[in-house]
Parts: structure tokens; C-alpha cells; sequence
């Protein structure tokens, strides 16, 4: 559950790196809150999903997750060892969207990267510097 929302406690911050698990708790976390945030809209609504209210609160709700989405998928490129601005490649029709994909799926560089240290604690034992 904490990684769940960890990324809601670094609200706007784009340094450092994440780590698949927390990417995707977070994602899933998203997930749930639009399921429910649509269920709650359609109970307020009285069963009509074009009413204003449920347009307005699934509004708030995309609104209030957009930053802490945005920053958490620049860590996760981070962690790849690649620039937050990848995230752009999403614009790209069809093919930037399964781009990014692939890039939050990968393993994220063993060791300290140009972003900061490994989250998981990796590769940054004396051993491993001995074969560098």
C-alpha cells in the first residue's frame, strides 16, 4: 500500500528514480481511484454518466493525479538511465504510447546512474566496483 502512493508524497518531484513496483502500484492505485471516482459519479448522478457531476468529478480526479503521474513516470525513465523528456514520445500516434510502455517495463540500471543511486541497492558494493 505504501507504494501505492508514494508518488502522491513527492507530489511534483522529478529527481531521482522509481522503481517498477512503484510505477505500477501507482498506476493500479489510478486505476482503482477512476473506477471509484466513476461508481461514486454515477450513484451522485442517479445512473447518468453525462450528468456534471460525474463529469466534474472524474474531472477533479484527473486533475488532482495528472502531476504526481507525470512525475513519477519521469523517475521510472530516470531509473532506465533515460531523460525525463522520453515522456514526450507518448505524443507520437500509435507507436510513442507502446514506446513508453516498453520503457516503464524495463529493469531500471543495477548501480548509481546519472540520476542518483540504485532504489533497490544494487551494484553498489565494493565487489562490484572491483569489475568496473
Amino acid at each position: 500500500m505504501e507504494m501505492m502512493i508514494a508518488p502522491l508524497k513527492k507530489y511534483a518531484d522529478f529527481q531521482g528514480r522509481a522503481r517498477r513496483a512503484e510505477y505500477w502500484m501507482f498506476v493500479l492505485f489510478q486505476i482503482l481511484a477512476y473506477i471509484a471516482v466513476a461508481i461514486l459519479g454515477l450513484i451522485v448522478s442517479g445512473g447518468n454518466s453525462d450528468s456534471a457531476a460525474a463529469t466534474g468529478l472524474m474531472a477533479l480526479v484527473t486533475l488532482g493525479l495528472l502531476l504526481p503521474s507525470i512525475a513519477v513516470t519521469v523517475r521510472r525513465l530516470h531509473d532506465t538511465n533515460r531523460t525525463g523528456w522520453w515522456i514526450l514520445i507518448s505524443f507520437l500516434p500509435l507507436i510513442g504510447g507502446l514506446w513508453l510502455l516498453v520503457l516503464t517495463v524495463l529493469d531500471g540500471t543495477p548501480a548509481t546512474n546519472r540520476f542518483g543511486p540504485d532504489p533497490k541497492g544494487r551494484g553498489d558494493s565494493d565487489a562490484a566496483k572491483i569489475f568496473d
